[in-house]
């Protein structure tokens, strides 16, 4: 494959895995190979980097991808060994742990040790036969024999060659370490997928290889580990999504006649008041009312809108929170300013009273939520509800939300699902959609243009 073909294979690699690579861009980046040294793999990275990554969330997957597309060796070669050390193709276990050891110690110092090291590892420890002529690798058989981890105790003891325990000397120790024994497994990992690309292809290993960047993960597939990282996105959002919201109210009045400026504006054209002059208007931040579907079904979704309505508290006058299945309970006591989110969440799952038989209604919870809570949408309210339409075939009360809906100076509808399964099975969302503006929602850049789209 030449290297024009690595290029395009490349950067259509990045378009795919959802990192946003614009045709210039790539033309950028094919400029800055031709004023660097293409044998330093390093510099190509970096060229690379400086011309397609725009987020430091981005760089991951872009390590991931052109560890594929540039891959450090091939099947075979690997570059030059240490000369220090026993043989990895006939050292023992024991032997291969303490090189491990020795190299982890000095990941930072001689990272191509390491990599080396690693790739003879898969080599030795990896392969798994598959069918003639073929072979699987795997990087877990490569971890289990060597068992970096264990070596912990081992390499705390050699660095702080008996100083005080549990001090700051340890701490810097064990970091040290713990960033060696993640390298190392980085490195087999990147070799193993190096492995099965070549037998199965780059373009195939690629698109499994890279989970999409966060603000592209759909809300209903987020792990917990998605939804801590997105708590970092959830208070520039509420900050634009407060001041969107606010233009719209400064748009609709433009405010009251200043008469006695206007007047005396107009002595200076004979009395004909050519410029009219307004009354300035008081700062005003609007009210925002929250309808939330908690239901098991998106639960995920569920979550971030809850982290969304804790950091709405921030921007607005007054924020009234709702949660519901079946039945409605208002769950804005949940999330006083100050209150930790996960503590939030667990008291809102224990104390809440919004499941009745724990199937979704959105008919009874609208109808519950006028009864009870009626007085909460007024004039100078923003309502805002998120939830998938699905009520399983209950009475969608159109009526009542119709009402709702007038009663607010705005409302609003996010939904999690794809327009494409939209009415599909026990899906209301067509039929709520043309009462309230039903936007699709599914992941955080859908979140941003619907804010942007509020301008």
């Amino acid at each position: 494959m030449s290297l024009l073909d690595r290029h395009v294979g490349f950067v259509h690699a990045l378009r795919e895995a959802g990192l946003p690579v614009s045709p210039a861009e790539g033309l950028d980046a094919a400029r800055a190979l031709q004023v660097i040294d293409l044998t330093e793999r390093e510099s190509l990275r970096a060229a690379y980097a400086a011309t397609l990554v725009k987020r430091p969330s981005h760089r991951p997957g872009f390590d991931t991808l052109f560890d594929l597309w540039f891959p450090a060796s091939t099947t075979g070669l690997y570059g030059s060994r240490p000369a220090a050390g026993p043989d990895p193709r006939t050292a023992g276990v024991p032997e291969l742990r303490d090189r491990l050891a020795e190299l982890l110690l000095e990941a930072g110092e001689r990272p191509g040790e390491l990599d080396a090291f690693a790739r003879e590892m898969v080599e030795r420890f990896g392969r798994q036969p598959a069918s003639p002529g073929r072979q699987n690798w795997f990087s877990y058989p490569v971890l289990r024999a060597l068992s970096p981890e264990t070596l912990m105790a081992r390499l705390l003891a050699e660095v702080l060659a008996g100083a005080e325990r549990g001090g700051l000397a340890e701490k810097v120790a064990r970091e040290r370490v713990t960033r060696g024994i993640r390298r190392f497994e980085e490195a087999v990992s990147t070799d193993v997928r190096r492995r099965i690309a070549e037998e199965s292809g780059i373009e195939r290993i690629a698109r499994s290889a890279v989970r999409p960047p966060l603000e592209q993960v759909d809300f209903l597939r987020t792990t917990k580990a998605d939804l801590a990282r997105l708590r970092r996105e959830v208070h520039p959002l509420a900050r634009r999504l407060a001041a969107r919201l606010t233009v719209k109210h400064r748009l609709g009045h433009r405010g009251r006649l200043d008469f006695r400026r206007t007047v005396r504006a107009s002595l200076s054209t004979g009395g004909v008041p050519l410029t009219t002059h307004l009354k300035p208007r008081r700062p005003h931040k609007p009210e925002l009312v929250v309808l939330c579907d908690v239901s098991d079904s998106v639960a995920s979704f569920a979550h971030f809108t809850l982290l969304l309505t804790y950091a709405l508290r921030e921007q607005f006058t007054k924020v009234r929170a709702f949660g519901f299945v079946d039945t409605v309970d208002e769950i804005t006591r949940f999330f006083v300013p100050g209150a930790d989110v996960a503590e939030a969440m667990t008291r809102l799952a224990r104390e809440a009273d919004m499941v009745r038989f724990g199937r979704t209604d959105y008919g009874r919870a609208f109808e519950r939520f006028t009864e009870r809570y009626g007085d909460a949408v007024g004039p100078k309210t923003s309502l805002l509800i998120l939830g998938d339409a699905r009520s399983n075939y209950q009475p969608p009360a159109l009526e009542t939300l119709r009402r709702l809906s007038a009663g607010a100076r705005h409302a609003y509808w996010l939904n999690p699902e794809p327009v494409a399964q939209w009415d599909t099975g026990d899906s209301s969302a067509t039929a709520y959609g043309g009462i309230v503006p039903m936007y699709e929602c599914r992941n955080v850049v859908q979140l941003s243009a619907f804010i942007e789209e509020l301008a």
